[in-house]
């Protein structure tokens, strides 16, 4: 899969599954149609994190195809699977713990509270301390602008993005059309869902004259303020955890009308996006009978830390063996 804020992880953790994001140009995009340029990274799913690590070992690496790859040697993720937990800090920050109230509320996906999961993320974090992790109490203050900070940026690159796809350059042409002005119009008007030209025309505003200043340029100033905050972070602990999610799934078209809400559900994903970090989703329990995700961010280019740590806490768990009862 591809994540550009968070669809690895945030499915991954709704359907009891591995969800990695790997560095910024770890993997490689070649083939990929481009949508926010700057976050576009391709990820994996898998049931295990054994699974994970050999993909990973697979897919990562220098490609001549995509100029934003790093020449970074690709680590021996799997044989880095054991390494113990024993003596590894892990940041908790309290932003991602006690959201303000009005926040709260906007996420709860119907009648379904996000009390139980918060209990799970707890049950999760308290293991690993067993484990032999240090639990670090720390804070990323800035990180509660991160959703906001991606709906400017991100429809912003796809409208630069999709643009190509006129009928002309690229992409399916309408056939109903008769003018070249309705080659534009009916091509994109067919061919582009609700959320496509929903983001389209959000970019195109926050790009246009007048407005650039106000949203983009100063999103983008945000963005550097979030990424240094969580890499001086990163700096004292060697991983942090958050929910992968405020709630578990939520049901087939229940916020399809609500858009801002299906927005925020991002909250807990933007800050590894920002920074170009690794994050992954890791099954952590069952809430309301439906899976629990536990994230684990790290710094640049160490998805081994990240996977190690997956790993030692699906040996103490074994939940990737569980299923939901349906």
């Amino acid at each position: 899969g591809t994540d550009t804020g968070g669809s690895t992880r945030q499915p991954g953790g709704w359907c009891n599954l591995y969800g990695l994001r790997p560095t910024y140009g770890r993997i490689s995009r070649y083939g990929l149609i481009s949508m926010t340029s700057s976050t576009d990274t391709p990820g994996i799913f898998a049931k295990t994190a054994e699974d994970m690590s050999l993909l990973l070992e697979i897919l990562a690496g220098q490609d001549d195809n995509d100029a934003t790859t790093l020449p970074s040697a690709v680590d021996e993720y799997q044989s880095k699977l054991d390494l113990p937990l024993k003596g590894m800090k892990i940041g908790k920050p309290k932003e991602f713990f006690d959201p303000p109230a009005s926040l709260r509320e906007a996420l709860r996906a119907g009648d379904t509270s996000d009390d139980e999961s918060s209990a799970i993320i707890d049950n999760a974090i308290s293991k690993l301390e067993e484990l032999g992790a240090e639990i670090v109490d720390v804070s990323l203050p800035h990180t509660k602008y991160g959703v906001s900070v991606y709906y400017i940026i991100t429809p912003s690159e796809v409208s630069s993005n999709l643009g190509r796809f006129d009928g002309i350059r690229y992409g399916h042409r309408s056939p109903e059309a008769n003018s070249l002005f309705e080659v534009y119009t009916k091509t994109r008007g067919q061919n582009f869902g609700p959320e496509a030209k929903r983001r389209i025309m959000l970019g195109t505003y926050a790009l246009s004259s007048g407005y650039y200043d106000a949203y983009y340029k100063k999103a983008q100033k945000v963005r550097t303020v979030i990424t240094d905050e969580v890499e001086k972070v990163l700096n004292e602990v060697d991983l942090i955890v958050t929910p992968v999610s405020p709630h578990v799934a939520i049901k087939l078209g229940e916020k399809s009308d609500d858009p801002l809400a299906m927005y925020l559900e991002d909250v807990y994903m933007e800050t590894s996006v920002m920074a170009g970090l690794p994050a992954i989703s890791v099954p952590a329990g069952f809430a309301h009978d439906m899976p629990v995700g536990l994230q684990i961010m790290g710094r640049q280019l160490d998805e081994a830390r990240i996977l190690s740590a997956a790993h030692q806490y699906e040996k103490a768990t074994n939940w990737t063996d569980e299923y939901p009862e349906l």
